[in-house]
């Protein structure tokens, strides 16, 4: 028995070879100019949270202490003294150039004579919005700096001394 060859076959390879160079797509092959490239998933690790306060600190008394971080080199604080209330307070200017105070998150760390932890509290400022602070007055942000008062939410004694840090500095 001799077998003859079917002549599908060479029909059925040249399809497939044109499936092949066209891409298997069933279409032109080619790409509409306006389809965008697909975007991959990107993920971005959670900020990180400010470290927490140490729980012994030995500081004279009435110091206020500003703790080196992240944006101290970016501004200069002064003025800053533990007054009535245990408020930290001070001004805060943006020496690294010469744009805008967009947000400002201050916290300060608060210790006893012996150096212990006695609380903390926090001062913030939002660029939007600041116009609905208590009393109608808005800390101003721009040009020379901010003024501040960081007070506390609880302490568990009278403090001597205290601890500033700056978690949050955005600015244009």
């Amino acid at each position: 028995m001799r077998r003859t060859a079917v002549p599908a076959v060479p029909a059925v390879l040249a399809v497939l070879g044109l499936a092949l160079v066209t891409g298997c797509g069933g279409g032109s092959g080619e790409r509409a100019d306006d389809t965008p490239d697909p975007v991959p998933s990107v993920s971005f690790a959670a900020p990180r949270h400010a470290a927490e306060p140490a729980a012994y600190q030995k500081l004279s008394r009435g110091e206020v202490r500003l703790e080196q971080g992240p944006f101290t080199d970016r501004v200069k604080v002064t003025g800053q003294a533990l007054g009535a209330g245990s408020a930290v307070t001070g001004h805060l200017a943006v020496t690294s150039d010469v744009s805008e105070l967009i947000a400002l998150e201050l916290r300060a760390a608060y210790y006893d004579a012996n150096g212990k932890l006695l609380g903390t509290g926090s001062f913030q400022y939002a660029e939007e919005g600041h116009e609905e602070h208590p009393g109608g007055h808005a800390p101003a942000a721009e040009g020379a700096g901010i003024d501040f008062a960081v007070r506390p939410s609880a302490l568990t004694g009278t403090p001597t001394s205290a601890v500033l840090s700056i978690p949050v500095l955005v600015n244009e």
